[in-house]
């Protein structure tokens, strides 16, 4: 799933263009926070079309980020809410990041009706009554390569104690490479030590977390995901 977002939108043409081309690859396309005062009528009608593109699973990422602040905090809270209204007519589910505004983004998730289309807290750094009051709203929790730090304990508990039926895993690529190759660019083939390191904090196998959070993705994201004879092992 490639993530199309950026000061405008020719990132969410180009992850449309490689999901178009590529089999078994998806994108969403957003506004995110960092760029929330690039917001125009102009572009929300434009993203609007884009994200009808059949390629086009998901809104995002949206959300709110206090922690660069690059953009104004109310101006975020604006375009957030005017994304989720866009995915709630369009029917798509979200992706939302949040950094430092973890009581806002539920807020604003709460009072737009997010719940209608549910989505993914992208790059799950949150805690444990965050998660609760993200899976009462229908979202599913996505792990980054954080989990696999020593210091995230509070993110490898949500990691262990979330349901199995609820959670994802991911890359941020380029960013947030996992251990052993934290400090360097993530690529996704690194995605497999994160999911290794969420199953061990669950107690239960790779081959059963993998097949699971294959699953979740399948459902909130309506597309299979399954291998085809094209596919190389």
């Amino acid at each position: 799933m490639v993530i199309g977002v950026g000061p405008d939108l020719v990132p969410a043409r180009a992850a449309i263009g490689l999901a178009e081309r590529r089999s078994r690859t998806f994108a969403a396309v957003g506004i995110h926070p960092h760029d929330a005062v690039t917001w125009s009528e102009d572009a929300h009608a434009e993203l609007h079309r884009l994200a009808t593109r059949p390629s086009v699973v998901a809104v995002g990422e949206i959300g709110l980020d206090y922690h660069y602040d690059h953009s104004p905090r109310g101006v975020q809270r604006a375009v957030f809410a005017r994304l989720i209204a866009l995915a709630r007519a369009i029917d798509k589910p979200l992706v939302v990041h949040t950094r430092d505004a973890a009581q806002d983004t539920l807020a604003v998730l709460e009072g737009e009706g997010a719940r209608d289309v549910g989505g993914v807290i992208h790059c799950f750094s949150e805690d444990q009554s965050f998660a609760e009051r993200a899976l009462s709203l229908g979202f599913y929790l996505s792990f980054s390569g954080i989990v696999t730090f020593k210091k995230t304990v509070a993110i490898q508990d949500v990691a262990a104690w979330a349901p199995l039926d609820r959670i994802l895993v991911e890359t941020d690529s380029p960013y947030l490479a996992p251990v052993p190759h934290r400090g360097g660019p993530c690529e996704p083939a690194f995605v497999v030590h994160t999911a290794r390191r969420v199953a061990e904090l669950r107690g239960m196998a790779l081959v059963e977390l993998t097949a699971a959070t294959t699953r979740n993705a399948e459902r909130i994201f309506r597309r299979s995901f399954a291998p085809t004879s094209a596919t190389p092992s």
